[in-house]
């Protein structure tokens, strides 16, 4: 077999890997609306599965990178996988207790089971973010290859919305035993790619020892330092969006705050918040074809732009008046349409901007590392924590106000994206 082919499998795999990573994220925001509805529950806590999940990322980013070092992409890939499959059986498990009898132990085990993914999570984007932007050669062709993974990811999300909202259909009555199938889905999926990867060979390139000495060298250059917060903020663009309109369009309505909450069952809005995805998932298509030729500043700078001009207006549309959204009734294979108010319209096609982002900032941000770059990724993967701190904050503010209130959060980190891909990862070898 030539290094052509070798390199094409390697590919195939962690692209496979991306696809696999976010399903089982995903997971955790069609959760929070069955965990809402448990008890009195508030927004903050009830996002307790993304806690977990991403907080996991502050524990494990740095030694995923050590993984690496020491046992290779290949290797830590499966340790990875084993892990994972421990933490979905713990979730499901979860959703096995009787919550009415003690709901305080469904939670922490289900908080568990979701940190256990996390785990799994953060090691699996330690491998492939870096295996790819590498077999892609770096600079505009690694990040092109990135996107191509971006593609195959948003699709798997796509698909747990999809599944999601057809097995909780009444969010008022949904359990965490209602999300039996898609936990053993994606159980299934862990057990395959464990079995996959073990047959595939992957030609790893040479790591040089991961001491934690390096961050401090790593962290020295400017453009990575703010980089690594532009991870952290993006997480709640990315994740904070769907999550919080999902919760507003299932919230129930209230006389005189169109603000509070739309009404509609948590099947049909989670056909609708889909397409969130499946705006990432275009977005992708066109970040891989455009990703050789278009920079990442420039990608970075559109679409947060783009993005900060979409949630103010969505925040400012009048909440009265609404237009018809669609969404894909995959049982019957047909679209469904909803009247939604135009502001949450606009939220939703704020996946189109959120699809390169990810990608485009680790290629700006890694430029020039060279031997700091394996320390990187896993400083870049702990930084994806800021999840469970930007969806802690944006409940906190839904809490305090309301739904469409709380999206000042996401201008925030839209408008620190911005300022990265403008002067912030200008490449610097200067101390932060």
């Amino acid at each position: 077999m030539s290094q052509e082919k070798k390199q094409w499998g390697a590919i195939i795999v962690m692209i496979a890997l991306f696809a696999m990573i976010a399903f089982v994220t995903n997971l955790c925001t069609p959760m929070a609306t069955i965990i809402k509805n448990q008890g009195e529950i508030s927004n903050v806590l009830a996002q307790i599965g993304n806690y977990g999940n991403f907080v996991a990322y502050l524990v494990m980013g740095i030694p995923a990178g050590m993984l690496i070092s020491k046992y290779g992409y290949k290797k830590t890939a499966l340790i990875g996988l084993a892990v994972g499959c421990v933490g979905i059986l713990i979730q499901w498990f979860s959703g096995q207790l009787d919550a009415e009898k003690n709901l305080g132990l469904v939670f922490t085990v289900y908080l568990i089971g979701a940190f256990i993914c996390g785990l799994t999570m953060c090691i699996l984007n330690c491998v492939v973010n870096p295996m790819l932007n590498l077999l892609g050669g770096g600079g505009n062709k690694g990040n092109q290859l990135i996107q191509i993974g971006g593609v195959f990811n948003s699709s798997a999300a796509v698909a747990c919305y999809i599944l999601m909202g057809a097995l909780i259909a009444d969010a008022t009555k949904a359990k965490i035993a209602d999300a039996t199938p898609a936990l053993f889905i994606a159980l299934a999926i862990f057990v395959v790619a464990f079995v996959v990867i073990l047959f595939t060979k992957i030609d790893e390139p040479e790591q040089a020892p991961v001491q934690l000495d390096l961050v401090k060298g790593a962290m020295s250059y400017r453009h990575f330092a703010l980089g690594a917060l532009a991870i952290f903020l993006y997480m709640g663009i990315e994740v904070g969006v769907p999550n919080y309109v999902l919760q507003y369009l299932t919230a129930a309505k209230v006389d005189g705050d169109p603000n509070a909450g739309f009404g509609i069952s948590a099947g049909v809005a989670g056909l609708l918040v889909a397409v969130y995805w499946f705006m990432m998932l275009i977005g992708r298509f066109a970040g891989a074809a455009i990703g050789s030729k278009v920079s990442s500043r420039a990608m970075v700078t559109t679409v947060s732009i783009a993005t900060l001009v979409l949630v103010l207006f969505g925040m400012f549309a009048p909440a009265d008046v609404l237009v018809s959204f669609p969404g894909v009734d995959w049982a019957k294979l047909e679209v469904i349409w909803q009247d939604i108010p135009l502001g949450i319209f606009s939220f939703l096609l704020v996946g189109l901007c959120t699809s390169v982002m990810w990608g485009a900032i680790f290629n700006m941000a890694v430029e020039g590392l060279g031997k700091y770059t394996a320390i990187a990724s896993g400083i870049f993967m702990t930084m994806v924590f800021g999840c469970a701190v930007m969806m802690a904050i944006q409940g906190a503010v839904a809490d305090a106000t309301d739904y469409i209130t709380s999206f000042w959060v996401v201008v925030f980190c839209a408008a620190y994206i911005l300022f990265y891909a403008l002067v912030g990862s200008r490449v610097s070898k200067k101390e932060a």
